[in-house]
């Protein structure tokens, strides 16, 4: 034992000794946003803020899909309030590619607005309406099979 392994044991037990409680650790996650963006400086502004995040690896911005995709050890409520603190509309990136979606073509899912190849993101909680026969209470009343008809005429 080293005199640097001396040293890393003595700092864990002072601090194993103090209260501190430790935080939870983060996973390394990727985070997309819809953010308004309409020029150069806006996409600086967002890049900068979210760049300045703690654990932010990487920060890549498509102004034309107005999707910011952040990836590194963040949270996504946090990431999401550093970006509504520059002054832009964000939201978390409602849409996902065609191929993971079962019915891309159901109505809550179409979106015009939406890049291409992508649908919003909605759960298949479609209601499918159920079929009903309606049989006319007059066509049995004088048919032959009811024993009652020569009562009616």
């Amino acid at each position: 034992m080293g005199f640097a392994g001396t040293l890393e044991y003595l700092s864990d037990l002072m601090s194993s000794s103090c209260s501190y409680k430790y935080k939870k650790k983060k996973q390394f996650q990727t985070v997309e946003l819809k953010v308004r963006m309409d020029c150069d400086g806006c996409e600086l502004r967002v890049k900068k803020a979210l760049s300045s995040l703690s654990g932010a690896k990487s920060v890549n911005i498509n102004r034309k899909q107005q999707k910011v995709t952040v990836t590194g050890y963040v949270e996504a409520n946090k990431v999401l309030k550093k970006a509504k603190s520059t002054g832009k509309r964000a939201e978390i990136w409602p849409y996902v590619p065609y191929n993971l979606v079962a019915q891309p073509y159901a109505a809550p899912a179409y979106d015009k607005r939406a890049p291409p190849g992508y649908v919003r993101n909605v759960e298949n909680n479609v209601i499918t309406a159920a079929v009903t026969t309606y049989e006319d209470p007059y066509i049995s009343l004088f048919s032959d099979e009811n024993p009652n008809a020569c009562s009616v005429m």
